[in-house]
């Protein structure tokens, strides 16, 4: 009696994986671009704010607004940040302060990285990694794209088959 061996996945003769479906592309790589078409215009602002780059200058606290989430608490602190170099003062927000770390009428060292409404403390932010894992869930949602876009490729070089056996 002779043993049948089925070919396992990676070996010849075993079944192709299907490519995703058209729905499953249009969809993945829709949220994909809107995804990135959000994140990517910032990624240059949230790198220098990491950094503490930009232009510094001084925030004063005005009033501080806070919304409870389930485990944490988010707050925002809103005043005027003041160039050091000169200029007009303007209204803004001040990101990463929390409800204790002002105090109205307060005036701390803060940065200005380019964004009209916000401004950073000196030592920079973590907003790079909300921003990053964004990236990179628009990243990975390409891939459904990627998968159906290289089995097309594979099959328009690949030799057509007969369906007769050789030899």
């Amino acid at each position: 009696m002779t043993a049948v061996r089925e070919a396992g996945p990676g070996e010849r003769g075993a079944p192709p994986r299907r490519a995703p479906s058209g729905f499953t592309v249009t969809v993945a790589t829709a949220a994909a671009l809107l995804l990135l078409f959000f994140t990517v215009p910032n990624v240059k602002l949230v790198w220098r704010a990491a950094r503490g780059d930009g232009a510094p200058g001084a925030f004063t606290a005005a009033r501080v607004s806070c919304v409870s989430h389930p485990g944490h608490e988010a707050c925002s602190w809103y005043g005027t940040f003041t160039p050091a170099g000169g200029g007009g003062a303007r209204e803004t927000t001040m990101y990463g302060a929390g409800r204790g770390d002002l105090a109205a009428g307060e005036r701390v060292p803060a940065i200005d990285v380019g964004r009209a409404s916000r401004v950073y403390a000196p030592s920079g932010s973590h907003e790079w990694i909300p921003t990053g894992l964004i990236l990179l869930a628009g990243a990975a949602l390409l891939y459904p794209l990627a998968r159906r876009v290289s089995g097309r490729a594979r099959r328009a070089g690949a030799p057509a088959r007969s369906g007769i056996p050789a030899g």
